[in-house]
């Protein structure tokens, strides 16, 4: 089997990595690829973002699958592109690839299939957006309605900030979401989905503010960590029941099949779980460790879910241990980051036990790698131990150096720490038939006046 990786980042990077050690694999292309992905595959200076040249690139190759990585090429049709020339692809078209490029569409799905997620009012207008936050009242979430590479979210005490990061919003691109704040931690998962079933992978969580103890402005994601040893048991039973499940049935229902990856953000809050945000492909940097554990041949995974045709029980099966990865960021990310500098101490990283690199925004100076980013590197740790994928994670960074070089230091902190608490009723709890966790398949708020006020 032939397949062609679309994108340039860590995802990819991880996605290339996990498909090379699948025996029914033969070759894997990527485009355009960086600079540690030209080391492992074949790279095509294709831009990800154009239907009709990954489609040209696709049919050139002879490829048997394309995997899209990033959400900007489905958003603009390039899975599209590829089904009408009949090449198998992995990855919803535009219509259901709005589940991320449109919060105010997710909104309306989640509705119609009674999926629990945060209150929410969509505003086109500064005064609209002033009268949600007042509403909901602090801590305020802002969300932009369309497509913002993980950082068009703000949450503040601030009504002033948030009323600034919404009148921004407006003016870019006509609406904005307020929603109210989801308390509890945080969990993703991704599911393998081929339009009518699914099969989830294990559950992380990432870090999305730029500063250690979750101070600064959210990033793209700053490290992550699987399995999440404090999650309560049923939980992904719970997720793929209520979330994932009724999400598949309305996008069938509507004649918007979804292929592809469905990324759930979540909150597990004193109300029981909520969801935060769909994403419609695999998720950045919660991919890089998830896969890392990943032993079930992802090629004929994705294969199977591209053509329709993933098992009713379909099991994957994980190398045993946790996997931890820390990004490595540019100077002054994620504002306007430093680019050009050389990396060093790459193989040195990669050298130590249980450590692997995986590349985002890097590129080839002659025979330098070069930070050509705001992320630039995830290095990933994996262990017997959570402490130990940790420690080895970090060993790694320390081997890795180039001007301005930053990274957090409390990856996977709190959950060798102890401290992360669920106290809503979700797995096994929300079961039992307590009313915050089975009831409130809608919170209050999302009913009919509230939805047509939101034009949900």
């Amino acid at each position: 089997m032939k397949i062609l990786v679309i994108g340039p980042g860590g995802r990819e990077h991880a996605l290339v990595r996990a498909l090379l050690r699948d025996p029914l694999v033969t070759e894997v292309h990527a485009a355009p690829g960086n600079a540690g992905i030209a080391r492992d595959v074949p790279c095509h200076p294709v831009k990800a973002e154009d239907p009709a040249a990954v489609t040209a690139l696709a049919a050139e190759l002879g490829a048997d699958l394309v995997v899209v990585g990033p959400e900007a090429p489905l958003a603009a049709g390039v899975a599209d592109a590829l089904r009408d020339a009949g090449v198998l692809v992995y990855g919803p078209g535009r219509e259901a690839a709005e589940l991320e490029a449109s919060k105010a569409f997710a909104k309306q799905i989640m509705a119609a299939g009674e999926v629990p997620t945060a209150m929410a009012k969509i505003a086109s207008t500064p005064e609209e957006a002033r009268e949600a936050l007042e509403a909901f009242g602090a801590p305020h979430v802002v969300k932009d309605d369309g497509l913002a590479a993980g950082k068009g979210v703000v949450v503040t005490d601030s009504i002033e900030e948030a009323q600034a990061h919404a009148e921004a919003c407006i003016a870019a691109g006509g609406r904005v979401l307020i929603e109210e704040f989801l308390d509890g931690p945080e969990v993703s998962l991704f599911a393998v989905c081929d339009g009518e079933r699914a099969v989830a992978l294990e559950p992380a969580q990432d870090f999305k503010r730029i500063f250690d103890g979750d101070a600064g402005p959210n990033t793209g994601g700053m490290g992550a960590y699987t399995p999440l040893p404090w999650a309560p048991e049923g939980l992904v039973e719970e997720i793929m029941d209520r979330v994932v499940a009724p999400t598949l049935r309305v996008m069938r229902e509507r004649g918007t099949p979804f292929i592809g990856t469905l990324f759930c953000g979540l909150a597990l809050t004193s109300r029981g779980l909520r969801v935060i945000e769909f994403n419609v492909r695999f998720g950045d940097p919660e991919t890089q460790a998830v896969l890392a554990r990943l032993e079930t041949p992802l090629g004929q995974l994705l294969s199977r879910a591209a053509a329709g045709d993933l098992a009713e029980s379909e099991r994957l099966e994980w190398a045993p241990g946790y996997a931890v990865d820390v990004v490595m960021a540019a100077e002054n990310y994620p504002d306007t980051p430093r680019k050009g500098d050389v990396i060093t101490g790459i193989e040195d990283a990669e050298a130590l036990e249980g450590v692997s690199v995986l590349h985002a925004g890097t590129a080839l100076a002659g025979q330098d790698v070069v930070a050509a980013g705001g992320r630039v590197l995830a290095v990933v740790g994996r262990g017997d131990t959570l402490q130990e994928a940790r420690d080895r994670a970090y060993a790694g960074v320390k081997a890795i150096r180039w001007e301005g070089a930053q990274n957090r230091a409390d990856i996977a902190g709190a959950a060798l720490a102890g401290t992360i608490r669920v106290t809503g009723p979700v797995g096994r709890r929300a079961e039992a038939g307590d009313d915050a966790g089975r009831g409130a398949q809608i919170p209050a708020g999302h009913d009919d006046n509230q939805a047509k006020e939101a034009g949900l």
